[in-house]
Formats: structure tokens, C-alpha cells, sequence
């Protein structure tokens, strides 16, 4: 049955090339600034970080500047909660094509989780600007970087297909995904690193995925910061489970969107 689905999803695999370019070219079509938009939306919020939270509150920062520190967690953050708007309305979003064409479903949100990735890339290039204006010496832990991307891409798979599939059926979930997706945020080491949280505690975060890839990512980039191999290796879990959890809801409802939509 398994392989049965990957043949399937292989055989339409340039439908899901197509929605996944049409997602990128659709984002910035008719627009002024065009793919700088990719780095505007996490470069000024870096900025407005920095400002309050870095220079007034006085948030620690292990270390780092507290430009690089916002912005190395901003990146991997900003794809995640675009993909995840994105494919947890994805369905709905395509509503014709899904009640007149058969194809896997799962393509749809897999195609919009996959175009953010667009944007990640030409944002990672604003953060290798800041690392050399800083003068933050390169490791080879850095190579850990890209590595990180895939876990960020399947948790964000794992949760948009859940969500794109409960948002057939429930249309209001559209407007509760933005409330959910900002208390994620502080609930998530963006703003503040996962030092300030009681030692006591710290062991639960590690059931946020998002903590141990962002503080991965962070640890990359510095070689004074060592990686929380633990939390890395629990968050790697957690989204391993998400995905397969949300793989296999998707498939069990999957028949009845056309009905639905």
C-alpha cells in the first residue's frame, strides 16, 4: 500500500512541480518589490526585534549579536508559519481542481509547503551577509544549516496536511490558524533564548519541535555554541511522529474533500 502511494504520488510528480512553481510565480505577480519581499518580512522584523527587545528590554543572546540571533531563528520561522498558512488552506484554495481532476490530494499542501523554500533561500542570503559584517568566523557547523531544513519541512508538512484536511470540513479553522500560529511564536526561542526558561522546564520545551531545529540553527552558525544534541534529537522524534501522523490522517480523509469542498 505504501508503495502503491509513492508510485502514485511519482506519476503526478509534474502536477506537483507545476502548483508549486504557480505558488511562487502567483506570490510576487504584479507586485513592485518583487522576490525582495522574501527578505523584507524577516529582515524588518529583525529589526524591530532588535530595537525593543534586543536594545530596551536587554534579552540575552548567548553570546551572539542580537541581529543575528533574532534573524538565524526568523528565517527557519518565517517559512515555517507561511507554509503552514499556506497549507492548511491550500485545499480549499483549490477547490476546482480538486472537484474536477483526480490526482493524490496530498500533492496540494506538499506544493505549498515546497514553494516557501523559495523564500528561505533568498532570505539565507541576507543572513550570510550579517555573518561576514559581524565578522562571525566560520565552522563546519555550519554545514549543519541546510541539514535542519528538512526536519522545518516535514514538521510544517506534518501539521499543514492536518490542518488542510480539518479545514474542509471546518471552514472557520482558516481564521484560527493566524491566532495559533502567533502564540506558537512564544512559545518558540525567537525572541529569547531557551536559557532564560527555569531549568526545571527546559526539558518540556524540547516537545516543541521548533526548539531544538532553531537552537540547532543558531548552534550552527557559532562555533562558542555547543548543539543541544538531546533536544535536537527529541524535536528530530516529535516531527518524524507529526509527519507520519499527519500522513496517515490525510489519506483516511483524503476521499471525501471532493464531497466536502
Amino acid at each position: 500500500m505504501k508503495s502503491e502511494w509513492l508510485k502514485e504520488f511519482w506519476r503526478y510528480r509534474e502536477l506537483f512541480y507545476f502548483l508549486a512553481w504557480r505558488d511562487v510565480k502567483v506570490r510576487y505577480k504584479q507586485t513592485v518589490l518583487g522576490v525582495a519581499w522574501a527578505v523584507i518580512q524577516p529582515f524588518f522584523t529583525m529589526v524591530v526585534f532588535t530595537i525593543f527587545f534586543g536594545k530596551l528590554a536587554k534579552i540575552p543572546s548567548d553570546g551572539m549579536p542580537y541581529p543575528i540571533f533574532s534573524y538565524c531563528a526568523l528565517l527557519p520561522w518565517t517559512y515555517f508559519s507561511g507554509a503552514l498558512t499556506n497549507s492548511g488552506n491550500s485545499l480549499v484554495t483549490n477547490a476546482d481542481l480538486i472537484t474536477k481532476v483526480y490526482f493524490p490530494r496530498v500533492i496540494v499542501p506538499s506544493a505549498s509547503v515546497l514553494s516557501g523554500l523559495v523564500d528561505f533561500g533568498i532570505a539565507t542570503i541576507i543572513l550570510f551577509a550579517m555573518i561576514v559584517y559581524y565578522q562571525v568566523q566560520f565552522s563546519l557547523g555550519f554545514l549543519l544549516w541546510p541539514v535542519l531544513v528538512i526536519p522545518l519541512v516535514l514538521l510544517a508538512l506534518g501539521v499543514g496536511m492536518v490542518l488542510a484536511a480539518l479545514n474542509v470540513s471546518y471552514r472557520d479553522l482558516r481564521y484560527a490558524i493566524p491566532f495559533g500560529i502567533q502564540l506558537w511564536l512564544f512559545l518558540t526561542p525567537v525572541i529569547y533564548p531557551t536559557s532564560l526558561i527555569p531549568e526545571r522546564f527546559r526539558p518540556l520545551t524540547a516537545f516543541n519541535p521548533l526548539v531544538g531545529i532553531i537552537e540547532a540553527c543558531r548552534a550552527s552558525l557559532f562555533p562558542t555554541k555547543e548543539i543541544d544534541w538531546q533536544t535536537l534529537g527529541i524535536s528530530t522524534v516529535m516531527v518524524i511522529v507529526i509527519f507520519v501522523v499527519g500522513l496517515l490522517y490525510f489519506k483516511k480523509v483524503e476521499r471525501s474533500f471532493a464531497d466536502l469542498i
